[in-house]
């Protein structure tokens, strides 16, 4: 992933899966197994998927950090 995760090994692996006139895009953190999906219209570039599914996964990795706060009902 590079800089600012906690990932330790830094891989992300993308899985893409054609849905109908969408592209399913998903982006796994090797070291966290964190795993987010992103929905993308097939006119968009493979460079510009995987970008915004690591900008969820890096969003998705800093929230994780955090500490949860508690459920209220």
């Amino acid at each position: 992933m590079g800089r600012g995760g906690k990932e330790a090994s830094g891989e992300v692996y993308f899985e893409f899966t054609q849905i109908g006139g969408q592209m399913r895009v998903a982006a796994i953190d090797r070291a966290t197994t964190t795993e987010v999906i992103i929905i993308a219209p097939l006119t968009a570039t493979r460079i510009q998927m995987q970008n915004i599914a690591m900008a969820k996964l890096r969003r998705r990795l800093s929230e994780a950090g955090a500490a949860p706060e508690p459920r209220r009902f």
